[in-house]
């Protein structure tokens, strides 16, 4: 049985301050660091043994995998890093407290920007400081494809291609793949790979630092997906993410 397994980075110093982050590069807490640590320990205990690791260009989710692998001494495999697994970008809101934001627009409208299929934040202007277009990181990266805000859909855009070509195709050399991202690039993900519709999509909420484990046969085709962890728990850390926009 070969896996993929899939881990939202840990708790981010912004995630603590229930603000938009998308793109900015915000670090982890010491309770993310920890998560992290945790998550580690409960793959290995679970028999995990990674071949191959993918992650974002942002320093939550790299520190995230590094924690994980030092955790699970697998510090030494190859690790692919691309900017296609970064957060969704939520354009002007990056930075702002979510739950003030839902007072000021309104609960529905602050789930549409976070959790819809097609609703897009206002964009950033382009001679915005925070426009990632003036970040050295992303200077390979072609100017028209770098965001100024995005919906699910303009995130999914861009990270099932990545999906598909590059990490998807590892299954057929490797039995186990680790992918650490974001919130919305992995829901991204997971939508594509349980067919989940545009209108229920708005219902799946990740938590920090859980592995959610997918299995293929050996044709690649998905039989089974589960998290690892205690379920009441990690529903219950489910519903507080869902929670973060509420007045």
């Amino acid at each position: 049985m070969k896996k993929i397994v899939l881990l939202r980075h840990g708790e981010s110093v912004w995630n603590k301050e229930n603000r938009f982050t998308g793109w900015t590069d915000i670090d982890l807490t010491d309770k993310g660091v920890a998560d992290a640590a945790q998550a580690g320990l409960q793959m290995k205990d679970n028999g995990l043994v990674f071949d191959i690791a993918y992650t974002s260009f942002l320093k939550r989710a790299v520190k995230t995998l590094d924690i994980v692998l030092d955790k699970m001494d697998l510090d030494w495999i190859p690790v692919g890093k691309s900017w296609r697994l970064n957060e969704k970008h939520y354009g002007t809101l990056q930075g702002l407290n979510k739950t003030e934001t839902a007072s000021k627009y309104g609960e529905r409208q602050v789930l549409l920007w976070r959790r819809s299929f097609d609703v897009a934040p206002e964009p950033l202007d382009v001679d915005d400081n925070r426009n990632p277009r003036k970040e050295i990181r992303y200077k390979s990266v072609p100017w028209d494809e770098i965001p100024l805000t995005e919906s699910l859909k303009d995130t999914i855009a861009r990270t099932i291609p990545y999906w598909e070509c590059e990490i998807y195709p590892q299954l057929t050399m490797y039995d186990q793949i680790l992918v650490v991202a974001h919130g919305n690039s992995l829901r991204g993900i997971i939508k594509y790979l349980k067919n989940i519709s545009d209108d229920d999509i708005v219902n799946l909420n990740l938590p920090t630092a859980i592995p959610y484990v997918f299995e293929f046969d050996d044709k690649l085709n998905l039989v089974k997906d589960y998290f690892i962890g205690d379920p009441e728990q990690i529903n219950k850390l489910m519903q507080e993410v869902a929670s973060q926009a509420q007045k």
